[in-house]
């Protein structure tokens, strides 16, 4: 594979799960029984403001954004469409899927939400074009305090589902699956949807190897 193909690969990527990302996350909002940790957020804020749930997190994102600049992060190539493709692709499905009121249909839509966003996140991340807001919060807290990118995800975390149930987010069993589930998941499909490195010659210049790919450090959300 060329370094073109390469780069249109990740590219494709890179959209397919921003898109999906979103589309899987409106699954789990039209099954009403419980969401990831910064839709409770966006959730309880749409409900404050009267805004759509894709416009909070678009808002939401440039805001994460603007913290990046004492954390000194830099965005990468993807970082910016993050911000608006998952809220976009959010507020689409939303006015697509219809609203589902019996349990027998809110459990495959939880099931399938939580599924599509481990699909999701394996292509956006795979595709090593820069992290979403998110995630370079994480990463750049890290960085200024010594802690661990793991504390530092779980204190975010913890400090966005409360004041996101305060507002009137939504928690129940599908928080629970999905902080349970997204870490296997998002790790399997890290390693389905891996672009292959590039061949660099061995130092004998008799063969080449394939440079290894760095695995991630943590699983974080867009």
């Amino acid at each position: 594979m060329s370094a073109r193909e390469r780069f249109a690969r990740r590219l494709v990527q890179l959209y397919a799960g921003l898109v999906l990302y979103g589309a899987s996350s409106a699954l789990l909002v039209e099954a009403g029984l419980g969401l990831e940790p910064w839709n409770v957020l966006h959730q309880g804020l749409a409900e404050l403001t009267g805004l759509t749930i894709g416009v909070v997190s678009i808002a939401v994102g440039a805001a994460v954004l603007l913290l990046w600049i004492p954390l000194r992060q830099r965005p990468g190539l993807g970082t910016v469409p993050n911000v608006f493709v998952v809220g976009l692709a959010m507020d689409g499905t939303l006015a697509l899927v219809p609203d589902a009121h019996a349990l027998a249909l809110r459990v495959p839509l939880l099931l399938a939400g939580v599924l599509l966003n481990g699909v999701a996140t394996g292509l956006y991340i795979a595709a090593r074009l820069g992290p979403g807001p998110r995630d370079g919060l994480m990463t750049g807290l890290h960085r200024r305090t010594g802690r661990s990118i793991r504390l530092m995800r779980t204190g975010v975390e913890v400090a966005v589902v409360v004041t996101g149930f305060v507002l009137g987010g939504t928690i129940g069993v599908g928080t629970l699956l999905y902080a349970v589930a997204i870490g296997p998941l998002a790790q399997l499909f890290l390693r389905v949807f891996a672009v292959p490195a590039p061949a660099v010659p061995a130092p004998s210049g008799g063969s080449t190897a394939v440079a290894p790919v760095a695995p991630e450090r943590a699983i974080l959300r867009p």
